[in-house]
């Protein structure tokens, strides 16, 4: 059975351990079946839920690093690519929207609304499919009062003000989601937190603890489950990493609490079971994950698609996941990278085909090196 998170003897636990650093081992409660390591999960040999292991082998099968374009930064955590290949970078502490041109970073502009504290700040960005012609950029924001999503205009030179679209999120020193993607549909998809409230992610209501889908201009995009609402999916903890992939299928990657972080594929209207289950089990309202892991080996964050596989960024793990898809089933999750360059916050797909991946080692729970914050370049294959 799945992992029953919502007793009272450990809800007050689990609020306050938890966060981007998951896994305090005194106080981690009694698993009443949890992953073998081996594909299954104690609930019978249909269970598809599969567990991430750490590789034994330290092969790297060909994914490699391969540049550095970036150094010095502080705790970047959104970044998107403009049409003309230049990267724009945001800096969760420092409220700044970077460019990154040819190796060269330069400030365009400082999102003063921003209210930096804990996992709070200028969390992601994405840059409007239509940019060649509506030069627009938009952002995850978490303000003294909420979390929202704004837009602002580009030049090529300086950042625009900003306006906001979507206000009301919850917000809170933890668990404040903060991923943006623009879907193939030409939708944005909004990743949002709990904020420590578990409760709000059962709530129909609050816009915490779900998956939202907007539209450019920030109003329920058609088709959405309840067409008055922004919400696409419900009973998430702490969503960072958004994906799709080549069949345009969604997907993301959750925090945990205490045993299991999680990947889900995300299906309209769908009900991923947090605070009532953490894992997987097959409970028949609730949507299982395709694999999870052990927060000690995750603590996810970004989530990019490339090359068949998804690339899923660690924090706490201190590694890059990959994990085969074929005909939206997940697979085989191999781990890169372990330990070797810290905490691990955001991987994207670069135009060339690389994957852009940034490093989180000062944003207050790592162990910064000279170079630190970095963003690599790697090679998948």
């Amino acid at each position: 059975m799945r992992l029953v998170a919502s007793l009272l003897m450990v809800s007050v636990a689990l609020t306050a351990c938890s966060s981007e650093d998951d896994g305090d081992p005194q106080s981690t409660p009694q698993v009443p079946a949890q992953p073998s390591g081996d594909g299954s999960t104690g609930t019978g040999p249909t269970d598809p839920v599969l567990t991430g292991k750490p590789r034994p082998s330290a092969s790297a099968d060909g994914v490699r690093v391969v540049d550095t374009v970036a150094t010095g930064l502080e705790a970047p955590w959104g970044l998107d690519f403009l049409p003309n290949g230049d990267a724009v970078v945001t800096e969760r502490d420092s409220r700044r929207v970077l460019v990154i041109t040819s190796g060269r970073t330069r400030e365009i502009g400082v999102i003063d609304e921003a209210d930096p504290r804990e996992e709070a700040g200028l969390l992601g960005v994405a840059v409007s499919p239509d940019f060649a012609t509506d030069s627009t950029l938009y952002f995850y924001v978490s303000t003294p009062t909420d979390n929202r999503v704004v837009r602002a205009s580009y030049d090529g030179s300086t950042l625009g003000a900003t306006e906001p679209i979507l206000t009301g999120i919850p917000n809170g020193f933890i668990h404040d989601g903060g991923r943006l993607v623009f879907g193939p549909d030409g939708n944005l998809y909004v990743s949002t937190g709990e904020t420590g409230d578990q409760d709000m992610a059962q709530d129909p209501d609050a816009l915490g603890g779900k998956i939202l889908r907007i539209t450019p201009d920030g109003k329920p995009a058609p088709g959405n489950p309840d067409p008055s609402s922004p919400i696409w999916s419900t009973g998430h903890r702490n969503v960072q990493g958004l994906a799709f992939d080549s069949d345009r299928r969604l997907w993301a990657s959750e925090f945990g609490s205490q045993a299991f972080d999680e990947l889900n594929r995300i299906e309209k209207g769908a009900n991923y079971g947090w605070p009532l289950f953490e894992g997987s089990g097959g409970a028949p309202d609730y949507t299982d994950p395709q694999v999870v892991w052990r927060t000690s080996d995750a603590s996810p964050s970004g989530l990019a698609w490339a090359d068949g596989f998804l690339w899923m960024a660690s924090l706490r793990g201190e590694r890059l996941w990959r994990v085969k898809v074929e005909d939206g089933v997940a697979s085989d999750p191999t781990d890169f990278f372990v330990g070797k360059y810290g905490r691990l916050r955001t991987v994207v797909l670069a135009p060339d085909g690389n994957l852009w991946l940034t490093t989180s080692n000062r944003d207050g729970r790592g162990d910064p090196a000279e170079a630190d914050d970095r963003i690599l370049v790697v090679s998948p294959s």
